[in-house]
């Protein structure tokens, strides 16, 4: 040092550890795998013993943000945001889920309409007493409900000429579907209707309008006796011959016929809700202390319909 000369300092590096230690790596990474594998099947085994209600929290816990879900907010499912928590979903339109749920509902109501047609049908082809009147008994499904339609002949008559007086035969056909018509919550119009032949009986007062209600009515009565529930009748209505079965031959005695129809839901609502307005016309049919023998006209029924109501049971 006292000569000037700079001091070397000389280090040795031993690489001989170096490779043990690498060699020792593979131990962290297999049981960071193990662990994983543990895990998984410990989660497989928690969702093969747990219940179909259980397994739902869970997967809505993962599904729902922390935030939301430390606030007791809503489930995800019953979000309308495509992102949960994160706002309104602006592709989302109000109504959607009503008309799926109208549709579902239309579709369900259909099916029973149509099961319920297919009951009627074995009914008819199997009873021997329907067997006699299967030609007489038509049966189709229209845009208001089923509809079954009970038609004259010309050598076998449902009512006696030119009255709504019933003949024991359409007496016994009524009674036997009466208690059928209650396999359904449905509710049910009932509708006369004649041939194109002018009924006259020296009483201009009273036609086909009317001679219609009233075997409409007739019909409705043998149906209750028969044990169809009374509330399930929503209208009874006249038509005379204004809507033919038989349209190249007005007068054929096919036309002359009683329809019932079980409503669909959608038709069954449209009525009530009309059964439930009171127009102001309605009004002079109510009965007061000046004209006691006035009838109550409904809304939405024709006023031979109400005169068919008013006929004492």
């Amino acid at each position: 040092m006292s000569d000037g000369k700079p001091q070397i300092i000389i280090k040795h590096v031993h690489k001989g550890g170096g490779a043990a230690h690498h060699g020792g790596g593979w131990k962290i990474a297999y049981a960071d795998f193990m662990t994983a594998m543990m895990a998984f099947f410990l989660v497989m085994w928690l969702l093969s013993i747990s219940s179909p209600k259980q397994r739902e929290g869970i997967a809505e816990h993962f599904r729902m943000p922390l935030r939301v879900a430390m606030n007791g907010g809503d489930k995800a499912s019953l979000s309308a945001s495509m992102i949960p928590g994160g706002g309104a979903d602006p592709m989302h339109v109000e109504g959607e889920v009503k008309f799926s749920e109208t549709t579902s509902e239309d579709e369900a109501d259909a099916s029973r309409l149509a099961d319920m047609k297919r009951r009627l049908e074995e009914l008819i082809e199997k009873s021997p007493m329907f067997q006699q009147f299967r030609s007489q008994i038509l049966i189709d499904i229209t845009t208001e409900g089923l509809r079954l339609q009970i038609v004259d002949t010309e050598n076998r008559p449902m009512f006696e000429l030119a009255s709504a007086r019933v003949v024991p035969h359409m007496r016994t056909i009524l009674r036997e579907l009466g208690p059928a018509l209650n396999g359904l919550p449905n509710k049910i119009t009932l509708s006369g209707h004649t041939d194109a032949i002018v009924y006259t009986n020296g009483d201009k007062s009273y036609g086909n309008w009317e001679l219609s209600a009233d075997r409409a009515n007739a019909s409705r009565r043998e149906l209750v006796i028969g044990g169809m529930t009374e509330g399930k009748v929503l209208r009874v209505i006249g038509l005379a011959d204004s809507m033919h079965l038989d349209k190249a031959e007005p007068r054929s005695p096919i036309n002359r016929r009683i329809s019932i129809i079980l409503l669909n839901h959608r038709t069954q609502e449209r009525i009530e809700r009309e059964n439930s307005v009171e127009p102001m016309g309605t009004r002079i049919g109510k009965i007061s202390s000046a004209n006691a023998g006035a009838v109550a006209v409904p809304a939405g029924t024709s006023l031979v319909a109400a005169r068919a109501n008013a006929v004492p049971r």
